[in-house]
């Protein structure tokens, strides 16, 4: 069994990504694209959480699909989160580096990643706390 501190570190730091560009949303800042990062960083963190919690291959990645993936070892049911996964993906490198394809980070956008991070979180969060990792 992994320790409960770690697991508990992991989900205060996908907490505070959550909750950093919850709030950058809700002031109407239009840094859209930083926006998206942190709630792709809130899952990503999410999701090794989860991976820590039952020790799971633990890779220095950011793809959230494949993250989704190794999670998906041991409980399947993480797998309809894939989409979530896949739309917050594009997150981690548009907004972080100047890319040669068009982005369109809008307030929609940030929104849309908000409820993909969101959906992450709760079936994360429903799976930890049935391990007896979360409260």
């Amino acid at each position: 069994m992994a320790d409960r501190q770690i697991v508990k570190e992991w989900l205060n730091r996908a907490e505070e990504d959550f909750d950093f560009a919850a709030a950058n949303l809700k002031e109407e800042n239009e840094f859209y694209a930083q926006i998206c990062f942190h709630f792709h960083q809130s899952a990503e963190k999410y999701l090794k959480a989860f991976i820590v919690a039952y020790d799971l291959e633990f890779e220095k990645l950011h793809n959230l699909m494949n993250l989704a993936k190794i999670c998906a070892r041991k409980e399947s049911s993480i797998l309809k989160i894939i989409d979530e996964c896949g739309f917050l993906n594009a997150a981690y490198i548009d907004s972080r580096y100047p890319v040669q394809w068009p982005t369109d980070y809008t307030r929609e956008k940030a929104l849309k990643a908000k409820e993909a991070a969101y959906a992450i979180a709760e079936v994360i969060k429903e799976l930890l706390k049935k391990g007896g990792y979360a409260d």
